[in-house]
């Protein structure tokens, strides 16, 4: 009976053949890079691949440094200086790369770049062609594969942020013979629907995988659509041609999710909180609006008719009191000037000395006599006493000092 061997012993057999191939410990692969995966501990898992084969390659953080001098992209055309060497876990041989450098780009990343300029000349990438997303999109359209992580995710997140937005799925090929007409059909199917948003994409995979969103047919169903849309093929490190076209860009079906669907509970978060802006605006207006009423209610009463006409009447009746007292105070100021000049008068009025026993004299003219100078001998006299007249005539004048008359005169 033959020899049995573990898997384990067959593997490290085989490693061992491996090692001992001095062709495979230092070989160099020239090959179109595909399926690139960078892992976070730094290592480059990626795929060598011409059109009669591939080969599953890896790079090492510590072998980047030095080995590796620009970014390692889909599509690539690579020469990679390392050792072929089997993996004894898996029983499976892989090129482990020490150094990468570029031989030109392959075969699919030429046609890529072809198109690319090619639609960019056409101005499909325009910006002024891009229609702005829904901030509320209500209901979306989802091209992609009916089975797969994107749906399951776009599905996720929509329910989980808007339950109420309504989902639209076409299934689509996304990937092999007749995805690009498969996915610019449902498109077009969509668009006609009149829906608020689209969303168009995959999950991640290689640049074959992916191609489909990279041919004409999709670029133009894209930019022929009414319907903004969204696209989201693959990983954030993925770009296609749909990318270019589409109204925005998602690095992901998650994200194109979250882009496409508004948070219900924030927005109804925020509705009350503008809500309650609104009210305390209000309130605010409606105080000011009532002091202002308050105040023009005041403005009315101090401005009413009736209240100036009795403000009026009490100040005519005011001056009216003052103008009666003034008048009376100026009276009886006057009455006692008339008093006084009454009785001056009366103290010089001739009738008041002739009834106290005086006489007035008058010559023949009618002038009054106050001197004995006034006449002379001879003159006629006219003599008025209280209780009539006497005509005299001066026979003798005699003139004495008026101190001494005075003195003569005075009564005791």
């Amino acid at each position: 009976m033959a020899n049995i061997y573990s898997v384990s012993q067959v593997n490290a057999y085989i490693k061992n053949m491996f090692v001992q191939d001095f062709a495979l410990s230092r070989i160099s692969v020239r090959g179109e890079v595909s399926n690139c995966k960078y892992h976070p501990s730094g290592h480059i898992y990626f795929t060598l691949k011409d059109r009669g084969g591939a080969l599953s390659a890896v790079m090492f953080a510590g072998q980047r440094k030095n080995g590796l001098k620009f970014q390692l992209q889909e599509g690539q055309q690579v020469i990679a200086d390392g050792a072929v060497d089997v993996y004894e876990r898996d029983g499976r041989y892989q090129l482990y790369a020490r150094r990468l450098q570029q031989d030109g780009q392959g075969g699919l990343f030429e046609r890529f770049l072809q198109l690319k300029d090619e639609l960019e000349g056409m101005g499909m990438f325009a910006p002024e062609y891009k229609q702005p997303i829904p901030a509320y999109a209500a209901r979306v359209g989802i091209v992609t594969a009916s089975t797969g992580a994107a749906i399951r995710d776009i599905v996720n997140i929509s329910s989980r942020r808007n339950p109420y937005v309504q989902l639209v799925l076409c299934p689509a090929l996304v990937q092999g013979s007749g995805a690009a007409a498969s996915i610019a059909s449902c498109i077009r199917r969509l668009d006609a629907l009149g829906l608020d948003v689209l969303i168009v994409g995959r999950g991640g995979g290689s640049i074959e995988d992916l191609w489909a969103f990279n041919e004409e047919e999709v670029a133009r169903a894209i930019f022929e659509c009414r319907t903004p849309v969204i696209s989201a093929v693959g990983h954030e490190t993925d770009v296609t041609i749909a990318d270019y076209v589409a109204d925005l860009r998602a690095p992901t079906p998650s994200a194109a999710a979250e882009l496409a669907v508004f948070d219900f509970r924030r927005f109804e978060e925020q509705r009350l909180a503008y809500r309650a802006v609104i009210i305390r605006a209000m309130e605010r207006k409606l105080e000011q609006r009532r002091y202002q009423t308050e105040q023009y209610k005041l403005r009315l009463r101090f401005h009413d008719p009736v209240r100036q006409i009795n403000e009026r009447r009490q100040q005519l009746a005011a001056w009216e009191e003052r103008m009666q007292s003034v008048m009376e105070q100026r009276l009886k100021e006057a009455r006692h000037r008339l008093a006084l000049a009454a009785g001056r008068l009366h103290g010089l009025s001739p009738l008041e000395k002739i009834s106290n026993g005086f006489g007035f004299l008058t010559d023949t003219d009618g002038r009054r006599v106050e001197s004995v100078a006034d006449v002379d001998l001879g003159d006629s006299l006219t003599i008025r006493v209280w209780d009539g007249t006497l005509k005299a005539e001066v026979t003798g004048r005699q003139e004495d000092p008026p101190s001494e008359w005075l003195h003569h005169n005075r009564q005791p």
